[in-house]
C-alpha cells in the first residue's frame, strides 16, 4: 500500500536531481564562457566565481536527491536545506535569467514543501 505523500517525496527526490544536473549544466557554461565581466555581481564580476558555486550546489542537490529515495530522517532535513539553497541561490541570477531563477525558487519551494509536509516519520507504529 502506498504510504501518504509517496508522490510528493518521489517529486522531491527527481525535482532536487533535475535542479543539480540544471545547476551542474549551469557550471559548465560558465566556466567555457570566456572574457565576459558580470557588472555588479553577488561574487564579484568574475564569472567562474559564478562557475564553482553552480557545480557545488548541483553536486550537493543530486546527492541530496539519491539520499531523499532512501527516506531516511537525516536526508529529509538535508533535503529541506537543498531545496531552500536551490530556491536562495536562484535569486543571485536574477538579473540576468529572471525566467530560469524564478524556476529554480519554485522547484526550491515545492520541494521543501514535499518534504516538511510529507517527509515525516508515519504516526502509526506496528508491533
Amino acid at each position: 500500500m502506498e504510504t501518504k505523500g509517496e508522490g510528493w517525496l518521489i517529486f522531491a527526490a527527481i525535482a532536487l536531481g533535475v535542479a543539480g544536473i540544471m545547476r551542474i549544466f549551469d557550471s559548465i557554461w560558465a566556466f567555457r564562457v570566456h572574457n565576459q565581466v558580470l557588472p555588479d555581481g553577488t561574487l564579484g564580476d568574475n564569472i567562474r566565481n559564478y562557475a564553482w558555486l553552480w557545480l557545488i550546489v548541483g553536486i550537493l542537490l543530486i546527492l541530496c536527491a539519491f539520499a531523499i529515495a532512501q527516506r531516511s530522517q537525516i536526508a529529509r532535513w538535508i533535503g529541506i536545506v537543498a531545496g531552500a539553497v536551490c530556491a536562495i541561490t536562484s535569486i543571485w541570477w536574477m538579473p540576468y535569467y529572471p525566467i530560469w531563477s524564478l524556476t529554480y525558487v519554485a522547484i526550491g519551494i515545492g520541494v521543501v514543501f514535499a518534504l516538511a509536509a510529507y517527509g515525516g516519520r508515519d504516526s502509526e507504529v506496528t508491533a
